[in-house]
């Protein structure tokens, strides 16, 4: 079974930077492409950023290119998201996601809180 533990979310200023992680159990990790989403108090969940199996391509929501970065080290089953010059817009619970196949997400952690205060 396939779990995700997102951690690194908090309160930060505006114009500051956070860094989340997600750990991921299993030995396929390498398999899957993997993702981060989020989702805004009274909005729905939307795609932030996600990465392919080697790294070697990214996608970003147009909101966030510029300022966020999405990596990944298989040796350590982990998908970072380095988040720069955050906004109060950022503000929400942000997931990660695995194995993104058939437009869906088959995997996900449970969420780490990012607050932008202005």
């Amino acid at each position: 079974q396939v779990q995700l533990v997102e951690s690194g979310g908090g309160l930060v200023q505006a114009g500051g930077s956070l860094r989340l992680s997600c750990a991921v159990s299993g030995r396929t990790f390498s398999r899957y492409v993997m993702g981060w989403l989020r989702q805004a108090p009274g909005k729905e969940r939307e795609f932030v950023a996600s990465i392919t199996r080697s790294g070697i391509s990214t996608s970003y929501s147009d909101s966030v290119k510029g300022r966020f970065t999405i990596s990944r080290d298989n040796a350590k089953n982990t998908v970072y998201l380095q988040m720069n010059s955050l906004k109060p817009e950022d503000t929400a619970v942000y997931y990660c996601a695995a194995d993104f196949a058939g437009s869906i997400w088959n995997y996900w952690g449970h969420g780490t809180q990012v607050t932008v205060s202005s």
